[in-house]
């Protein structure tokens, strides 16, 4: 690619391979520094109707987002010269709680503690998001647990 290798070489390999996607749940994570989660594998979220990529490396987890939410809190990086899109800290942390069979309860409720007290990522914007995945009625008992803390 010509330029330096960083700690998110792999990151940059899949999203030079599948431009059209965008860095999710475990992988954005880890990208923000939320929580402890090492993930082996690449998360991302593509279109519902967009083609499977099929990549030998790196080991990719898809995801398929509906077309308004492959938009909606996505943020775009330039990683070792490639564009990347990614889901910011309070994006992510809802992605968490709605994939939650896919990354396990403890994992959304470490990203949602990690995520509280940081400037990028504001309860009200949790909130915001949970109202636009339609995941209120899941997470309010915790929001509302978080907010009396």
């Amino acid at each position: 690619m010509g330029t330096e290798v960083t700690e998110h070489h792999s990151l940059a390999l899949a999203c030079a391979r599948v431009p059209h996607a965008v860095v999710c749940l475990l992988t954005a994570l880890r990208f923000h520094n939320l929580g402890t989660q090492h993930p082996a594998d690449v998360w991302l979220a593509i279109d519902r109707k967009a083609a499977l990529p099929k990549l030998d490396y790196p080991p990719l987890r898809i995801v398929r987002f509906a077309k308004d939410a492959m938009a909606e809190g996505v943020t775009q990086h330039r990683l070792e010269g490639v564009p990347v899109r990614l889901t910011m800290p309070a994006r992510t942390v809802v992605d968490c709680f709605k994939y939650r069979n896919k990354v396990g309860l403890d994992v959304a409720l470490e990203a949602l503690r990690a995520c509280r007290g940081r400037r990028d990522c504001k309860l009200d914007d949790i909130w915001r998001f949970a109202k636009l995945q339609r995941m209120t009625r899941v997470m309010r008992p915790t929001l509302e647990a978080f907010a009396a803390l």
